[in-house]
């Protein structure tokens, strides 16, 4: 039996969707982030990633893989039909009811899930990462392949270089992370329940070869062949 089930979690509080009440509730949902590390163990980290075969569906796929062995334990895909049309800022409204779906065929539940998009690196400080992890009440951490918004430099070309992500009041929201020297960074900001700091420890530790994390290179795999 899966340790999740989505039905029931509404992502709007309406019948139907709107651009001005998905920043609404991402404003309200911004009081509720914890930017803050337990200290909790991690056994499993998941990497959630979702694809859009036509305009009107949206096929996602979770991987789940062991912490700090990198073996991966468990996947599972489902698609579901998308009418919310890719609005910048609002990507969360788009993928995640798909995302949702996806983790009802994952019996393991995972520690972390690390998001193809944005954490608190966004303009409503709510991301993907973000509005997923309030809604689960797990640690998420977005790892994205190219910025929305903020102020950086271009860190060093060596693994593990890292510049930060500064706000509009110089307030930090995440790094933008070399993981593979040679190779493009890629863009790492918490999204809920996680600190700065374990945020680029655990997308390092999860990727040991690639830019791109095990668990997240296995789901985009996974959702590109469902595609």
């Amino acid at each position: 039996m899966s340790w999740f089930r989505a039905e029931g979690v509404k992502l709007f509080p309406g019948e139907e969707f709107s651009a001005s009440e998905g920043i609404a509730l991402q404003k309200k949902l911004r009081s509720e982030l914890i930017l803050k590390w337990d200290g909790r163990p991690v056994r499993f980290i998941a990497g959630a990633d979702v694809h859009f075969p036509s305009r009107d569906t949206a096929l996602a796929a979770i991987a789940v893989f062991s912490f700090p062995g990198l073996e991966m334990v468990e996947s599972g895909h489902r698609s579901c039909r998308c009418e919310i049309p890719y609005i910048p800022g609002l990507l969360s409204f788009r993928e995640i009811p798909a995302i949702l779906q996806a983790l009802e065929n994952i019996k393991k539940k995972p520690d972390i899930i690390l998001c193809d998009g944005q954490g608190v690196a966004h303009p409503r400080r709510l991301g993907l990462a973000s509005h997923l992890g309030i809604l689960l009440g797990i640690p998420t951490i977005g790892c994205a392949k190219s910025p929305l918004y903020g102020k950086f430099d271009l860190p060093g070309g060596k693994k593990g270089d890292k510049s930060p992500i500064l706000g509009g009041d110089d307030d930090l929201l995440g790094y933008v992370l070399r993981t593979r020297e040679g190779v493009k960074p890629v863009y790492i900001s918490p999204g809920h329940l996680i600190d700065h700091r374990k945020s680029v420890e655990i997308v390092l530790k999860a990727t040991p070869r690639y830019k791109i994390s095990e668990p997240l290179r296995s789901a985009h795999r996974i959702a590109s062949e469902y595609k």
